[in-house]
């Protein structure tokens, strides 16, 4: 029978993703509106923005929190053609947004001395053949397989090169070992349901010290600088960003933030998160026609889950389809590029109550469109 209860929140899209249980645009502070990013009170947003991220995400001494714009994307890049060609590098990829860094690097960056190694949608590469003398890519989540880390044990502590990590459906949703990490960017718009168009950049003392001791081959257009005259710009990582930002965006962001805090801090949007891959993980193994992509249980994501289904690729169409009509779920559907299927976001800002109320309505749509 179709189900009566619908979710209070459709919005399971996974990116950007829903805003936080509660969130009242109203109540955004205002007061930087329409001044000037450069003002003493558009500094001390913006420095907010950063201290407190550094601070709820617990970083270790001495890394460094930046904005730079072009979201996760202008983020990576930034970091790409700011510190690689020193080194050789080891791409490792599974999906969409790894396997893009990759190309980067062989067709724009056009690095010779550069290793690929590729999984396909549902596993993980062979980390073990990561060179702790090679500069090293990969992303914690692979927003687009529903595929993450276990964890960075594959990454040696005394290693030389550095790590760079597209992190932007982990932070604030996965326990990351940072001491693991020199580079790591992500995003407003994913785990915390902020607003786009902002990257964050996070570096570790040997990010910098890569930074003011190497000088790439090719010209760095003003929007990827990170240094000045050998030395870190150290405003980007203080309140002074290389371009102007949206000071709504970034109230919004400080709003994501301290809901954070009043949750409890990381662990439990961490908790959260996984207690919402919980509910999924149950209606899978009571349902024989859906299951995750993710071969592994292991390496299943509590962000971006991502479902595999007993039907024909215009059946999963129709299925999407007839949700979104009903109001029940909005922007479902699997990545352009992945596997046919569905992905639904589980991170913090889920309810779990939503997802509950959900999974029925995913039965009766299937049992609709395929009968």
């Amino acid at each position: 029978m179709k189900p009566s209860v619908k979710p209070t929140n459709p919005n399971f899209s996974s990116g950007p993703c829903t805003k936080r249980p509660g969130y009242d645009l109203s109540k955004l502070n205002t007061d930087s509106l329409g001044r000037s990013h450069r003002s003493a009170l558009g500094k001390e947003r913006l420095a907010k923005a950063i201290t407190e991220t550094s601070r709820l995400l617990d970083l270790p001494e001495g890394y460094k929190v930046g904005i730079v714009p072009g979201s996760d994307t202008g983020a990576m890049e930034m970091a790409m053609w700011s510190m690689l060609g020193q080194r050789p590098v080891d791409v490792f990829s599974w999906e969409s947004f790894g396997a893009g860094w990759a190309s980067d690097i062989a067709k724009q960056l056009k690095l010779e001395d550069a290793r690929s190694f590729v999984a396909g949608y549902g596993e993980l590469p062979d980390f073990s053949q990561a060179n702790k003398d090679h500069d090293i890519i990969f992303t914690w989540n692979g927003t687009t397989s529903g595929v993450k880390v276990e964890n960075a044990d594959w990454i040696a502590d005394d290693r030389t090169g550095l790590t760079i990590c597209d992190a932007t459906s982990a932070v604030f949703a996965m326990d990351i070992d940072w001491k693991k990490i020199d580079v790591a960017t992500f995003s407003w718009q994913k785990v915390l349901g902020g607003e786009g168009a902002h990257g964050m950049l996070i570096l570790s003392p040997r990010a910098v010290e890569r930074l003011e001791s190497y000088t790439p081959a090719w010209p760095l257009p003003k929007i990827f600088r990170l240094t000045n005259k050998g030395q870190l710009i150290d405003g980007i990582f203080t309140g002074a960003t290389i371009n102007t930002p949206s000071m709504l965006c970034v109230e919004d962001y400080l709003d994501a933030l301290n809901w954070i805090d009043e949750i409890g801090g990381l662990k439990a949007a961490i908790d959260k998160s996984e207690s919402n891959l919980a509910v999924l993980a149950g209606f899978v193994a009571e349902n024989d026609w859906i299951e995750f992509l993710a071969q592994d249980a292991a390496i299943c994501s509590n962000t971006s889950v991502c479902f595999q289904l007993k039907a024909t690729d215009e059946q999963i169409k129709a299925m999407i389809k007839l949700l979104g009509a009903e109001k029940v779920a909005f922007d479902i559907g699997a990545y352009k590029d992945a596997p046919s299927g569905l992905r639904i976001w589980a991170g913090a800002t889920v309810e779990q109550a939503d997802l509950e109320a959900l999974l029925p309505w995913l039965t009766w749509a299937y049992n609709e469109v395929t009968a």
